[in-house]
């Protein structure tokens, strides 16, 4: 009962906190102060959420961010619940009851706010620090509001804001190990999230038996490609993806100043496109398709 009391309270708190931040950036509450940045805005660099995945032997989880001009993909520590949230959103997975972070995107979006960016901008005595930028409808002001990055990257995926890193973040990054989830990979890259084709979605999506990756979401100027869910990506710059996270490591590979090409197979058509590996990400909501 205790520990179960306990629980309650935290959640409960979480609520609380949240409601009040929020109503506090409707004008309801005290004036939210600015979260002064610890590196200027202009030296952040902007990077792509691609997916979580784990460090060998301790099996700590971590979120891996693309970024673009280099090709790295570069690992962030998170906690076990945050990771799952962001899992989850990659997949699409929709709970009976709203979870932390949705809660979060629904009370901003029915106050009239949008969340902008996400600021992952030091890395202090082994903790990482972050800010959401949040901007109210009708006002051209944003708020800056502390919060741990995790949550912020949580968030990020569910709405599409913005990611961006200081140098320092990236650096820190460069020398952990991580490896993929295996099977429950989810991948997201150029805008394109991507999963494993197993042989039930082929059989119920009609697809070859050749391989593949297949597409479950995507945005931005990979959607205006007409990249859609349901496609099946075979070749990635000539090579063919055997799994999401080699389909990573092949964009990630594209040389510097080229783009990314892409061979994929939809509704019994061959199509191929090349991509700028930059985000491109200028819708906020992803696609609509088939339920995967």
């Amino acid at each position: 009962m205790i520990k179960r009391h306990t629980a309650f309270s935290l959640a409960g708190l979480t609520v609380v906190l949240a409601c009040g931040m929020l109503l506090s950036l409707s004008g309801r509450g005290p004036v939210v102060e600015a979260r002064q940045l610890a590196v200027p805005v202009d030296e952040l660099v902007p990077v792509e959420l691609a997916t979580v995945g784990i460090v060998p032997f301790t099996g700590s989880p971590v979120v891996l961010l693309r970024e673009p001009q280099s090709g790295a993909i570069v690992p962030i520590f998170i906690g076990p619940n945050e990771a799952r949230a962001i899992v989850m959103a990659q997949r699409g997975v929709e709970t009976e009851r709203p979870m932390t972070h949705d809660l979060l995107v629904n009370l901003l979006t029915q106050l009239g706010g949008s969340l902008e960016r996400v600021v992952v901008d030091e890395l202090r005595d082994g903790t990482y620090h972050g800010a959401l930028e949040v901007r109210m409808t009708g006002s051209n002001e944003v708020k800056r509001i502390d919060t741990r990055p995790s949550d912020g990257l949580a968030m990020a995926v569910r709405t599409g804001a913005a990611i961006l890193v200081a140098p320092a973040i990236l650096e820190a990054g460069e020398d952990i190990p991580f490896e993929g989830l295996g099977d429950d990979d989810v991948v997201t890259a150029l805008g394109i999230t991507v999963m494993a084709a197993s042989r039930d979605l082929r059989e119920a999506l009609q697809l070859p038996d050749e391989a593949g990756v297949l597409v479950s979401a995507s945005q931005g100027e990979a959607a205006a490609a007409g990249i859609h869910p349901g496609a099946l990506i075979v070749e990635v710059n000539g090579r063919a993806p055997l799994t999401p996270m080699a389909f990573l490591e092949l964009v990630s590979a594209t040389a510097a100043g080229e783009k990314t090409r892409l061979r994929l197979l939809h509704g019994g058509e061959e199509r191929k496109v090349e991509l700028d590996t930059g985000l491109g990400l200028t819708e906020r909501s992803r696609s609509h398709g088939p339920t995967l």
